[in-house]
């Protein structure tokens, strides 16, 4: 480990943050900076990432942490992820206190640090869409109008005026991933699969269209320039981004042939109606406390296309996104995570919307996945450990253990998202008819659920997010296992007797 080079990522935890720490980690020693550090789950313990909970707009804090990575050698790179958007198109203070003072701040921090290259990563949105028949390249300047842009304008005018170490500033494109996480194409793709009224409108001619980048060609993206960060051009800009964009009616052909088995036409509003439409929308949202995602400073993008072209930034590094990655491409595994994985999808997205306060049950599903292989361990060994009142599941292997639980809690949180308890009752009566065929009594399978129930809530007490949400866990978890103990119960009447021929045999999946 010793002989690994040292990396400085800031936003570590975000969402391109976590890909690039599952491509690096290994190659890299990774000192990860983020103001809200994952406490538990596989980021979390892994031997070559060090976690440091820093808000970059705390001086202290940032000159306490690079003194000790001074103090300790020194690092070969950073890159700089740790940034505020939303898409309210509201002048939130973070734009300036996150975006700007702290990219100085942090340039200022590294002095002395020993760096090789420091990677700014800026936006493609940080430019003005170009006019009909141009097209933004690398020399491009960042002349976006609204606040991100403004923000991100600011930092790559701060970074490129920086002398002390090589810097390189990156615009990427529009990043989403199989699960989207994208807010602008969530919000697409909520509407399109929606049986609301609005389910067939595109605003203008659907031309609206950026290039689209997934984020596991981001995360190779920037394994690749580090690769090469003694070779760049000091202060040099570089484009991740695929050679063409992606429209509105491109995506919503793509969405509906996989859904519909034949892409329907859409109805296309012109730009001065769809722009009263999205006005009067916020208006009644405004009133109602429930504003939808659509704002009004949108609709001067309507029909707008950011067109491009990175062949600079291909040559430069020798780089392409992959042709399966391709936006259109995904959009059927994009839809058949949000049908198969209903609780992880909505949990992924709400967090990408940036909405301040998560509803509970959402909320309880990013508990869930941020602590789902401890749960899964520690279910294990409460199951094998006790070979006294479960004889059966004490036998089982590990692997056939993890699979058991994984479809326990994905059914336990679809219930938990949808708040339909039902649906956990019917799993859990359905496991009781399988388990009773294998000769498995009644009260262990009663006592496994209890034991799983009891060990949710030992691994939450250490998570303090879960203090403020007990009424709810209460609500939407302990309520939701005594109706599948009833599902249990259910189904072992309707099994009748156990057959003597099957009484030792192991539960399996």
């Amino acid at each position: 480990m010793g002989q690994l080079p040292r990396l400085v990522l800031t936003g570590a935890a975000g969402f391109l943050g976590k890909q690039v720490i599952e491509r690096l980690a290994g190659k890299w020693r990774i000192e990860a900076v983020d103001r809200d550090p994952p406490i538990a789950g596989p980021l979390a313990h892994r031997p070559d990432v060090a976690w440091h909970a820093v808000d970059l707009t705390d001086a202290a804090a940032v000159m306490w942490l690079f003194t000790r990575l001074r103090a300790d050698g020194g690092a070969a790179a950073l890159v700089h992820l740790a940034a505020h958007y939303d898409f309210t198109g509201e002048r939130h203070p973070d734009y300036q206190r996150t975006n700007v003072d702290g990219t100085r701040r942090l340039l200022d921090a590294c002095d002395g640090l020993g760096l090789e290259r420091f990677v700014f990563a800026s936006s493609l949105a940080a430019c003005e869409f170009p006019r009909a028949g141009k097209i933004l390249v690398e020399s491009s300047p960042p002349d976006g109008a609204h606040i991100y842009a403004e923000s991100k304008r600011a930092g790559e005018a701060i970074v490129r005026g920086e002398r002390r170490f090589p810097t390189t500033i990156v615009r990427f494109a529009a990043l989403y991933s199989d699960w989207c996480e994208y807010a602008p194409l969530f919000s697409l793709l909520r509407t399109w699969l929606s049986k609301g009224w609005n389910s067939r409108i595109l605003g203008g001619r659907g031309r609206s269209a950026v290039p689209y980048l997934h984020v596991r060609d981001a995360g190779a993206f920037l394994e690749r320039l580090l690769d090469l960060r003694r070779e760049l051009e000091p202060a040099e800009v570089l484009i991740a981004s695929p050679n063409r964009v992606t429209s509105h009616a491109d995506l919503f052909r793509a969405v509906t042939a996989y859904v519909r088995g034949r892409p329907l036409r859409p109805i296309f509003t012109p730009q001065p109606i769809a722009t009263l439409g999205l006005r009067f929308l916020d208006l009644v949202g405004k009133a109602s406390g429930d504003r939808p995602f659509e704002r009004p400073w949108m609709a001067k993008m309507i029909d707008r296309r950011l067109e491009v072209d990175p062949s600079h930034t291909y040559e430069r590094l020798g780089w392409t996104p992959r042709a399966r990655l391709e936006v259109t491409r995904r959009i059927p595994f994009l839809i058949e995570n949000q049908y198969s994985e209903q609780g992880t999808w909505a949990a992924r997205n709400e967090a990408a919307l940036h909405i301040a306060e998560l509803p509970a049950q959402v909320q309880i599903l990013r508990l869930f996945e941020a602590h789902e292989e401890e749960l899964f361990e520690a279910a294990t060994r409460a199951l094998v450990a006790d070979p006294v009142h479960f004889p059966h599941y004490a036998t089982v292997g590990s692997s056939e253990h993890d699979w058991n639980h994984r479809q326990f809690l994905r059914n336990l949180a679809q219930s938990v998202r949808t708040r339909h308890r039902g649906f956990f009752r019917t799993y859990c009566h359905d496991l009781a008819l399988r388990r009773a065929r294998q000769g498995i009594p009644h009260h262990e399978l009663d006592a496994a659920l209890l034991s799983f129930q009891r060990v949710f809530y030992e691994v939450l007490a250490a998570d303090p997010r879960a203090a403020a949400l007990q009424p709810h866990l209460h609500e939407l978890v302990t309520r939701t296992i005594e109706f599948g103990l009833d599902g249990v119960e259910a189904g072992y009447e309707e099994a009748g007797p156990p057959h003597a021929t099957t009484e030792h045999q192991p539960p399996d999946s």
